[in-house]
């Protein structure tokens, strides 16, 4: 409703003033009656709304670690592979590849790592090594990841369904094999 403003003075100014007075000492009572029954609707938003956050930055957090186990998986792979076609290609350097993969450590007896891995589970049998060409001198060298899942550090497997139970985590890295070195 539009109120116009009374020009002349008098009876109707008062009027005019009243209403106006009264007016805004309803809208005052109509927003604390809103205000009343809004009560503790934030708590309900916020009820709402903290456990998709949760669930939102655990699944962030989750595909960091993933992916920072890809990365050195994959870094594991390209030095030991590189490691191999730098030098002669026999069992024992393949040994020798296979540790520096699992553990950094480039020794020629197997299981040298001991506990100390670059991930929690990874294992030299974990880490294929094959090549293209003759057995002597190959053509290429690939070394591989095999049979490696990821471990997931937040447990998210309630909200999505064993998603994330078995998931396998294979890079490889195949290299030319440079006899002359």
């Amino acid at each position: 409703m539009v109120l116009r403003r009374l020009v002349n003075t008098g009876d109707d100014a008062e009027r005019y003033m009243s209403m106006t007075v009264l007016r805004k000492m309803n809208a005052k009572t109509i927003n604390r009656r809103r205000a009343a029954t809004e009560r503790g609707a934030q708590f309900v938003e916020l009820a709402i709304v903290v456990p998709i956050l949760f669930m939102l930055i655990a699944a962030v957090a989750e595909f960091g670690n993933y992916f920072y186990t890809y990365s050195m998986l994959t870094k594991s792979t390209r030095v030991a592979a590189r490691y191999l076609t730098a030098s002669t290609y026999d069992a024992d350097q393949k040994t020798a590849a296979a540790n520096l993969a699992v553990c950094g450590n480039p020794s020629t007896t197997a299981g040298a790592c001991g506990s100390s891995t670059i991930l929690n589970g990874l294992a030299t049998s974990n880490v294929e090594i094959t090549n293209t060409g003759s057995n002597v001198v190959p053509t290429t060298v690939t070394v591989r990841i095999i049979n490696y899942n990821y471990r997931p550090v937040i447990n998210l497997n309630k909200w999505t369904g064993g998603l994330l139970n078995n998931v396998s985590v294979s890079p490889s890295t195949t290299m030319r094999y440079m006899p002359w070195r």
